[in-house]
């Protein structure tokens, strides 16, 4: 097993990695040093023993939390297509709208809503009870246009293509190059004889 091969240093970071999959925070909470985190990071990333005890790790993850790539699709896809319809009547006799109760929602529609607001005033009427005067609820939905953006990002839809154009000059002076090319030139004669 890759475990059998990981110092318990290496362990950790696998652990770590886990977290928000930066390899160089990962190195620094497995107890790494900070200068040189980023590129140990880096080195276990590549290493075999260190992937394969990462893919353990996030599959045991998987079958504990039972988070899968479809269920956060679906998820999200309960946002991107969530209607207005969905949660609002319209009474046609007189036009108003009503918004329904969860039990009225289909599936899982109420899992799109944000936020939910209620401004309620309650006054006293001459009998003593308590009467409403003022009732209003709103309730925010999640953002259509974000679960979209993912969802279409996942499906390689929106693929950055970036165009680079221009010149590169660069300007050496003859009297430049002589010297560097002396300055070799010497300086493999030295090695050559020793030094000297």
């Amino acid at each position: 097993m890759a475990s059998d091969k990981l110092t318990p240093k290496q362990e950790m970071f696998c652990k770590e990695y886990l977290v928000d999959l930066n390899a160089t925070q990962a190195a620094i909470r497995a107890g790494y040093s900070e200068k040189t985190a980023a590129s140990v990071g880096c080195e276990n990333l590549i290493k075999p023993y260190i992937q394969e005890c990462i893919q353990s790790l996030m599959k045991s993850r998987v079958d504990r939390t039972e988070i899968t790539q479809n269920k956060v699709l679906m998820e999200l896809a309960i946002l991107a297509f969530s209607d207005l319809a969905d949660y609002l009547d319209i009474i046609e006799d007189t036009g108003a709208i009503r918004a329904k109760s969860f039990k009225e929602m289909e599936g899982n529609k109420s899992r799109a809503i944000e936020s939910i607001k209620e401004d309620r005033a309650i006054k006293e009427n001459a009998n003593g009870d308590s009467v409403t005067v003022y009732d209003k609820v709103s309730f925010k939905l999640h953002s259509k246009i974000r679960a979209l953006e993912l969802l279409g990002k996942h499906l390689g839809m929106f693929v950055d293509n970036v165009k680079l154009s221009g010149d590169v000059g660069l300007a050496v002076r003859a009297e430049d190059m002589l010297k560097v090319y002396l300055e070799l030139k010497s300086g493999a004669g030295k090695n050559a004889t020793g030094g000297q």
